[in-house]
């Protein structure tokens, strides 16, 4: 198998290998983290412990091979260039370090004399392997590096508004409640529950003037949580209609030559996957610029944006622009 070969394999499976090689993959992760959280229960280790660990063997066998596989084959990507460098700058993108986090606890314990426990935790990380193979999960991660700075300012002012309601309470409570009240970083847990409006009931405020107080940070709170969740739904939407305008100009350009071949069709079901669009959605946006574009130019009868030499479009004087 060719270097390049490879690359289209396991980064851009456009072929029904690639997606099969893909969609194996994301089943063994999942499998992986059922296996992990089942381990957890103890009387389901003590019994099938044995199979577990032959299990996990395979899969670092497979994981591994996918890493080296990827790294090798990152020199075929122009953003990392050829050459040791080219794949020293793949191996610190987000998603390679992912890779290596998924299969390191496993060679860790061959180093290092770490508690199971705590290694067989880290192999929870291996479900971050499937942001790239579940369009879902790279829409999510998408939005949230894009709306990254907007979400981070939300966070921060409700981290001011916690100190100051921590302040307020501790004023308000501290002689009250010394126990529950006695610093503000003590009653920064009762500001976070109640903004969040969790509200466990452990520490509550007792006066008058305390319930007050809680009852106005209780209000401020509903506002400020559903501002990051706001933000995220709007991401979503906003990033969703973009993939869709994605799909309408890969159309557009498809049908440019007046038809749409065999071909062209699969390509684009292709991309509306890649771009995460269901299939009904992807239907739609088709009939309609399907129905939408122009069969001939009105000026010359010929396919519009014609490829057909001497197919050329004449428009009149009279209708071009001054």
């Amino acid at each position: 198998m060719t270097r390049a070969h490879l690359y289209r394999l396991l980064e851009t499976p456009d072929s029904f290998a690639g997606r099969s090689l893909n969609a194996l993959i994301g089943i063994l992760i999942v499998l992986n983290v059922s296996a992990v959280v089942l381990e957890s229960v103890e009387e389901i280790n003590a019994q099938y412990g044995h199979w577990f660990h032959l299990f996990e063997i395979a899969s670092v066998i497979v994981f591994t091979v996918e890493y080296l596989g990827r790294v090798w084959s990152s020199a075929e990507d122009s953003r990392f260039g050829p050459g040791w460098r080219g794949r020293l700058r793949y191996m610190l993108t987000p998603m390679a370090i992912i890779d290596l986090l998924a299969i390191a606890p496993f060679y860790l314990g061959f180093i290092v004399d770490a508690d199971t426990r705590i290694l067989r935790a880290l192999r929870l990380l291996r479900v971050f392997k499937l942001t790239r193979h579940s369009t879902a999960m790279d829409m999510l991660l998408t939005v949230i590096r894009n709306e990254a700075a907007t979400v981070a300012s939300s966070m921060f002012v409700m981290l001011i508004i916690i100190v100051l309601a921590a302040s307020g309470i501790y004023l308000i409570e501290r002689d009250a409640q010394p126990d529950a009240f006695q610093s503000i970083p003590q009653a920064m847990w009762w500001a976070a529950v109640t903004l969040t409006t969790v509200g466990y009931g452990d520490v509550v405020p007792i006066t008058v003037l305390g319930k007050v107080f809680g009852l106005l940070i209780t209000i401020a709170g509903v506002g400020m949580v559903a501002l990051p969740a706001g933000i995220l739904a709007s991401g979503f939407s906003a990033e969703l209609q973009k993939r869709r305008a994605e799909y309408q100009l890969r159309i557009k350009e498809s049908i440019a030559d007046g038809e749409i071949s065999a071909r062209e069709l699969e390509k684009l079901r292709e991309q509306a996957h890649s771009l995460g669009l269901s299939d009904v959605e992807a239907n739609v946006i088709l009939q309609s610029e399907t129905i939408a574009a122009p069969s001939v130019c009105m000026h010359c009868g010929n396919p519009p944006f014609s490829s057909t030499p001497g197919a050329e479009h004449e428009i009149p004087e009279s209708d071009k622009s001054p």
